[in-house]
Formats: C-alpha cells, structure tokens, sequence
C-alpha cells in the first residue's frame, strides 16, 4: 500500500456542498426547516438562480437546476448504501418523533461494532438527495494498522483531553436544546460575520 501523505493539500476543513435542485424555495424551505439551516449572503454577481445557507461550521450551496426536468426524479426508494451527506445528532429518538410529525419517510438501520451501537435515519431532500441523521460520533476513529494516516480532530492536549471528558459523560438531553443550539450557532455566526 502506498504510503499517505498527511496533508498534501494542506486542507483545513469542508466548507460547503453544492446541491443542484428543481425549486430553490422548496430546497430551501427544507434545509431551513427540517435541518435546521439559515439563509446566509451569497455573491450578487452570479447570474443564476440559488441560494447559500450555514449551520454545524459547513455551508450548503443550492443550485436551480438549467433542465429541472432532467433531474433523476425523487423516488420513494430510500438506499442507505446511495450517496448521502450525514449529520450526527444529539437524540436521535427526537429526530425520529420530529421526521414522523414532518411526515417524511425515512428508513432506520443500525450499526454494531465491538459492543457499540450507531442508530442511522435516512431520508431525502425534495429533489431526491439522500440524507443521514446518526450518532456516528460514538464509533471511534481507528486508523488502519500500518498506515502512516493521522487523526487530527483535536488540535491541543486541552482540546483532546475536554473531548475525552465530553466522550465519557453521558449528557442529559432536553429536546428544546436541538433548536437553542441551532438559534445559538446561527448567532454565534451572525456576530463572526460582522
């Protein structure tokens, strides 16, 4: 196997996805209400319809399609192993309850690993994007035996050492908190931007 090169590109973190979509205001209807999205600035000098929004440090980009009618139709068929963007989340039984009185369909799968369990909902945009909703967070980042790869999601002996205490306590979650933590990332990042 070939060697890995630690940062060849010298990338810090994701910052967007772009999702080509047929209506921008159902898509942003969706990422605004279901997962919780804001609408941010987006460049004036783009000469085509879209819209930015930002939550959880990444933005997501959305594109009006050219030929709407060329999009693959949004389909009821929900594959967990199809493309898909992830989130991980505080509860998931309150994801559940919140897709159910959303009546959106979604399909649960489970994980085992070790003695751990990951809890998976997936279900789509309306232009047929798949998303995951998981407590991925509580599997751990094992590097492959050999491979020169090297985890960096802490980046001092504090920081490792606060996210260890926040791996081993077990938090209480209130299911008010989902949306206090969106209003306070959505202030946090209005005051970061001016």
């Amino acid at each position: 196997m070939k060697e890995s090169v630690e940062n060849p590109l010298c990338l810090k973190s994701l910052n967007h996805i772009s999702l080509v979509c047929r209506s921008v205001e159902a898509s942003l209807d969706f990422y605004q209400n279901v997962l919780g999205f804001f609408p941010i600035r987006r460049p004036g000098s783009f000469d085509f319809d879209g819209a930015w929004l930002f939550n959880y440090g990444m933005g997501i980009h959305l594109l009006k399609s050219e030929e709407p009618d060329n999009l693959p139709k949004a389909g009821k068929n929900i594959n967990p192993k199809d493309n898909h963007i992830s989130f991980q989340c505080e509860n998931m039984a309150i994801v559940e309850r919140r897709l159910k009185e959303m009546k959106i369909d979604y399909v649960k799968s489970r994980v085992e690993e070790g003695g751990i369990n990951v809890d998976q909902l997936f279900f789509h945009d309306p232009d047929g994007s798949m998303i995951e909703i998981c407590n991925c967070d509580v599997l751990p980042v094992v590097p492959l035996a050999g491979d020169a790869v090297r985890i960096r999601s802490c980046t001092s002996s504090v920081n490792c050492n606060f996210h260890q205490q926040q791996i081993q306590q077990e938090p209480q979650i209130n299911p008010q908190s989902c949306l206090s933590d969106s209003i306070h990332a959505k202030e946090d990042f209005l005051h970061f931007a001016s």
